[in-house]
């Protein structure tokens, strides 16, 4: 089945991902650790695609990263 996006972007959190991350002064690698922790395996490298819109996320990659970076899912999704 082919995919259908209204852009080129993979997803529309990546953005808010990586402010929030540097906001928390985290690196990649660190917030990759601590998804980790909550049995959620991401990598540096996914971490990266995933601020740069090139890679889809799950809604348990959303989940643990709002939870990790303290933001809420309204921040994540821009509607706040």
């Amino acid at each position: 089945m082919k995919r259908i996006l209204d852009s080129e972007k993979s997803n529309i959190i990546g953005s808010r991902v990586k402010e929030a991350r540097i906001k928390a002064g985290l690196s990649q690698k660190q917030l990759s650790e601590r998804l980790e922790l909550l049995a959620v395996y991401t990598c540096r490298g996914s971490v990266s695609r995933i601020e740069n819109g090139q890679r889809a996320i799950t809604d348990i990659e959303i989940d643990a990263i709002s939870k990790v970076l303290n933001v809420s899912l309204d921040y994540l999704f821009g509607r706040e």
